[in-house]
């Protein structure tokens, strides 16, 4: 892998990753499809690019994390020593068990793990995926506007929104897109569905690439390449950034139609590409 194909896929994983469109169907569609391969070390790459997008994440939502640790310290300090009268608002201690909830159904694609990694090798299947994804925020456009946020919001809202962020572990259904719709189809403030979206991918990509990264060392890593691999990372956490924030605007306006347009085209160049590949 060359530099410049590390910037380029840094780039793409950087925008698709945070905007409803999968980056992992851009990344396989542009790996398998046009030779953009890391080679052996594939696996090690794609965990350096990940965890890129995943300090965007963390700086964009600092605030919301700092609150969810101090409030959590605060609640366990005082466990046993309540004070008489005092009613504490811990809404950073509700926004961590939503997250945890939404992150259990998580454990239903551990069984089905490798078969779902085969289809990154199949661009027919992350055609149809995109196609799927732009219908699904074609939906969530006209949905009603919800008025729910960490204080409001159902564990059965959590649940389900988790087991469509499982279901989005699959190429080319957009994970903030399934996320947000479902987010968005159980009531919540929009704004808030894209925040919840980010926090529960969270403990999501860590997971992931704890596993790809055994995964990784196991098949053998070429040291050398890490330099080549840290240009995609940085680029990918810096193009993170700011399209994490351009989807946070966007949130503002209620409206995704666009990318849905965008996901349908997507799908359709896929599927002729695979065709006349």
């Amino acid at each position: 892998m060359t530099i410049l194909q590390s910037l380029f896929l840094g780039l793409i994983q950087g925008i698709a990753e945070f905007l409803p469109i999968s980056s992992s169907g851009h990344l396989s569609v542009f790996q398998n499809l046009l030779g953009l391969n890391a080679g052996e070390d594939q696996l090690l790459f794609d965990v350096l690019l990940h965890l890129g997008t995943l300090v965007s994440v963390c700086v964009v939502f600092w605030g919301d994390i700092v609150q969810i640790v101090r409030e959590c310290v605060e609640l366990i300090r005082g466990i046993g020593h309540p004070v008489p009268g005092e009613k504490k608002r811990l809404s950073g201690v509700r926004l961590l068990l939503m997250v945890v909830f939404a992150t259990l159904p998580l454990v239903l694609v551990l069984p089905v793990h490798d078969s779902v990694e085969k289809l990154y090798y199949s661009t027919l299947f992350i055609g149809i995926a995109f196609l799927a994804t732009g219908t699904m925020l074609f939906c969530a456009d006209r949905m009603p506007q919800g008025t729910r946020t960490e204080k409001t919001m159902r564990i059965r809202d959590a649940l389900l929104i988790g087991l469509c962020q499982a279901i989005a572990t699959m190429p080319g259904l957009s994970r903030s897109g399934t996320t947000i719709t479902a987010g968005v189809a159980t009531g919540l403030d929009r704004r808030f569905a894209v925040k919840f979206s980010f926090l529960i991918s969270i403990p999501a990509v860590l997971g992931a690439n704890l596993i790809s990264l055994i995964k990784a060392v196991k098949a053998g890593v070429d040291w050398s390449l890490l330099p080549t691999y840290l240009v995609g990372m940085v680029v990918a956490m810096i193009s993170g950034y700011f399209a994490l924030n351009l989807l946070r605007y966007i949130a503002q306006k209620g409206k995704f139609g666009w990318f849905a347009y965008y996901c349908w085209f997507a799908g359709a160049v896929t599927l002729l590409l695979t065709i006349l590949h």
